[in-house]
């Protein structure tokens, strides 16, 4: 057989070209292994945490709120803080006081009003340029309670979550804006802040079904701080839905008495006011959830304090209700949790 002659040439050609094919496949990245969890997770949804003036401890509180919402992998978070407010003017020491304590209380007076004008200078400016840009977030969370927010501002907000925007209410953020009817109807019912049979009436559970309670008297109230069982009482609403119907919540404050408008609420949960610790002696609602026209509302009167934020029910139901006020469901899986039965169930965020 003739034997094929290839000139030296055309072997140098095919000789260049497979070192090109090989050098240019060594070169390229190799191909990623697949990202499981991010082909099994979701878009995460944005929230918005707004802080900066409390009764409360919010600069405590606010990070572990933020810490407990980030831990469901659900959601990415921003804190806007507002302003600061002005700071409570000293209280005068009871009883006859000698000219020493008097000297000594007309200066702490004296330093009260001169920070307070150079807080109320520098907050004029502050509150034009706060601004938030609430149609840029799935869902607004409210860790505030504090003086009124500019006109824009609620005017925005309004606009937001009656248009389809969501809002969720966290402890003392449903005593604020008690002169602001819009906000009163996004919680239903609020306490404090001079409320009263005016600002509308108290849900009360009779023969378990709620009623509208219009008698007279002030609206918020508190007793102790003691551990609580919390009792579901729509166990197949998605925030609640599979949890126990019944848990031991941590030392909070049991809020009573709340007052509003209270309409388009469904009541989750309650808890018993303990009339032995200064309570009302009611089941006072203490996580609701709101329609304010096409917006849906998550409002959790518990929260008061780091200590309360360690409760495991707090926490789940502080996720779940954010992500069905942002969506109208809930994905997320309920975690295994070993409840206890005769003491909080706890953890830490």
């Amino acid at each position: 057989m003739k034997r094929l002659s290839i000139s030296p040439k055309l072997t140098f050609l095919v000789l260049l070209l497979f070192c090109q094919v090989a050098c240019s496949a060594a070169e390229k990245p190799a191909p990623k292994a697949a990202d499981k969890s991010a082909d099994n997770s979701v878009e995460k949804l944005s929230v918005l945490l707004i802080d900066g003036q409390n009764n409360h401890k919010w600069q405590e509180t606010t990070p572990i709120l933020k810490k407990i919402l980030e831990n469901s992998g659900r959601f990415e978070l921003e804190v806007s803080t507002t302003p600061p407010s002005t700071p409570s003017k000293p209280r005068k020491p009871g009883g006859k006081l000698t000219a020493a304590q008097q000297n000594e209380y007309a200066k702490q007076v004296k330093d009260w009003e001169s920070a307070s004008a150079s807080i109320n200078q520098k907050s004029l400016a502050l509150w034009k340029q706060w601004h938030p840009d609430f149609k840029k977030y799935d869902v607004i969370v409210s860790n505030y309670n504090g003086e009124s927010w500019p006109e824009a501002v609620k005017e925005a907000f309004d606009q937001y979550v009656s248009s389809g925007g969501s809002f969720v209410v966290v402890h003392a953020a449903d005593n604020s804006f008690s002169d602001w009817p819009a906000y009163n109807k996004m919680i239903a019912v609020g306490g404090w802040g001079g409320r009263d049979e005016k600002s509308g009436p108290m849900l009360r559970l009779r023969e378990e079904k709620w009623t509208k309670d219009t008698s007279a008297g002030r609206g918020g109230t508190h007793g102790t701080k003691i551990p609580v069982v919390v009792k579901v009482r729509k166990a197949e609403h998605p925030i609640v839905k599979g949890l126990p119907l019944e848990w031991m919540h941590p030392a909070d404050e049991v809020y009573g008495k709340l007052r509003g408008p209270a309409e388009n609420v469904t009541v989750l949960a309650t808890a018993y006011s303990e009339p032995d610790h200064r309570g009302t002696g009611e089941h006072e609602p203490i996580m609701m959830v709101i329609d304010y026209g096409k917006g849906r509302v998550f409002h959790t009167t518990l929260g008061h304090d780091t200590v309360a934020l360690q409760g495991t029910g707090f926490q789940i139901t502080l996720q779940r209700g954010t992500e069905w006020a942002a969506t109208g469901e809930v994905t997320q899986p309920l975690p295994k949790v070993k409840w206890n039965d005769h003491e909080p169930t706890v953890q830490t965020p």
